[in-house]
């Protein structure tokens, strides 16, 4: 559609029934209208008046499975309403050009695709990245135009580099491949671009998460062949709004704290001559304990434990949902947050024990919410993000709790977005 009739189409009000239905909250519909004719202007600007498409990939919170993926374990994530967004164009010049947010232009040439060590650590890195993974599949590429915004959080531990990959790979998908492109092969592309060009280290979660949609059960025990399952649950009749908050923690001189806890889960799958703990049996874990304690430390131990129960409380999650018992999911999901702050011990730094901003939000939530919510850490830890679960009727009283102590708009209230990456017009 071109660009000044999508505008009207949208101020017409043609196109809120499917807003409403990617983003899940009626109450979203004017703020989204604004937004989608606000990157229609800013495409028109860019690139002039033109025939465009507008695709969306969400970003994802991690809902069960703290540190369990780096050893081949279970986790259970969830697509979320925030999303990244493209006004795009295809052209026939095999040069993908895009603006990020109000960033400088990127112009990459889709003949030019081997990694540019140069790029590491840039927005670059993983356009080229994604393009290159998608030929190396044997699907097409082509080049493009398109102005691109993002209302997920950076730093939130809501994967915004994810939702960026998947949303590259389902414009390529739409353009050049009819839609042909699986979620499961984008997610996978993903992680490649993040991995060998941008040079992160990540797991599979986080953009499979983004790409497949909904809620999804994701088994690592073969990370080449991650056996993933949708868990369908409607949220929107359980009572209950997802919260994430923003502790404003620094995520600065925390790498240490980071691979301390994959390093320490292997030395003890290491005591047994294994690689990664699924490899181990819990069972010949706590038979041995005194020496791995000796061997290994206590904390490692303990993070071990914390692996297999977690692993285990992913599936009573699953199970929970699919049964309709949200109550029971609640419990899971407590127990998931209780655990990592006793045992895997990623809530606050031992390097900086002044600060714990994590700790407070954990002990705010709970005593604001009493037996009407449940909160734990969100993603890595030791910094950052807090997740709650809170009834509908406490959600105002929660948000002024948590934004007196962390500032105004530390709270954002989610919703699972059943759809992963798509075309959304």
């Amino acid at each position: 559609m071109i660009t000044g009739e999508l505008i009207r189409y949208i101020e017409e009000g043609k196109l809120d029934g499917r807003l409403k239905d990617i983003y899940c909250d009626p109450g979203q519909l004017v703020y989204q209208k604004e937004r989608y004719i606000k990157t229609i202007r800013l495409f028109e600007e860019a690139y002039g008046v033109a025939d465009v498409s507008i695709c969306s990939a969400p970003g994802r919170t991690e809902v069960g499975g703290n540190h369990t993926d780096h050893q081949h374990g279970e986790v259970l994530a969830g697509a979320i309403n925030k999303d990244a967004i493209a006004v795009v164009q295809k052209s026939d010049d095999g040069e993908v050009r895009l603006i990020s947010d109000g960033a400088g232009e990127i112009c990459i040439s889709v003949s030019e695709l081997s990694k540019v060590a140069a790029e590491e650590s840039t927005t670059e890195a993983l356009v080229r990245g994604v393009l290159a993974g998608i030929s190396a599949e044997g699907y097409k590429v082509g080049g493009f135009r398109a102005y691109i915004t993002s209302d997920v959080l950076i730093g939130a531990g809501l994967s915004s580099s994810a939702a960026f990959e998947t949303l590259i790979g389902n414009i390529e998908s739409v353009l050049y491949n009819d839609g042909g492109i699986d979620a499961v092969t984008i997610a996978k592309i993903g992680q490649f671009a993040e991995n060998v060009y941008f040079g992160k280290p990540c797991g599979l979660m986080d953009q499979m998460a983004c790409s497949v949609g909904s809620l999804v059960h994701i088994d690592f025990e073969d990370p080449e062949k991650p056996v993933i399952e949708k868990v369908e649950y409607d949220f929107s009749g359980s009572g209950y709004l997802l919260c994430i908050t923003d502790t404003k923690g620094s995520h600065a001189d925390l790498t240490p704290d980071y691979a301390a806890i994959p390093r320490e889960m292997k030395s003890v799958a290491a005591f047994f001559g294994r690689e990664v703990l699924r490899e181990a049996d819990r069972a010949e874990v706590m038979k041995n304990n005194a020496a791995i304690r000796e061997k290994c430390g206590d904390r490692a131990l303990l993070r071990a434990l914390h692996f297999y129960a977690e692993n285990d409380r992913v599936r009573k999650e699953v199970s929970a949902l699919r049964a309709g018992d949200m109550s029971l999911f609640l419990k899971e999901v407590k127990a998931s947050g209780d655990s990592s702050f006793k045992y895997l011990q990623n809530v606050y730094t031992n390097s900086d024990v002044a600060h714990q901003s994590v700790s407070v939000a954990l002990q705010t939530a709970e005593e604001i919410l009493g037996d009407t919510g449940v909160a734990r850490v969100h993603g890595g830890g030791f910094a950052g993000t807090m997740q709650a679960w809170v009834a509908e009727n406490k959600v105002d009283a929660y948000r002024a709790a948590m934004e007196k102590i962390f500032g105004n708009g530390a709270v954002s209230v989610l919703r699972i977005r059943r759809y992963g990456g798509m075309k959304v017009i």
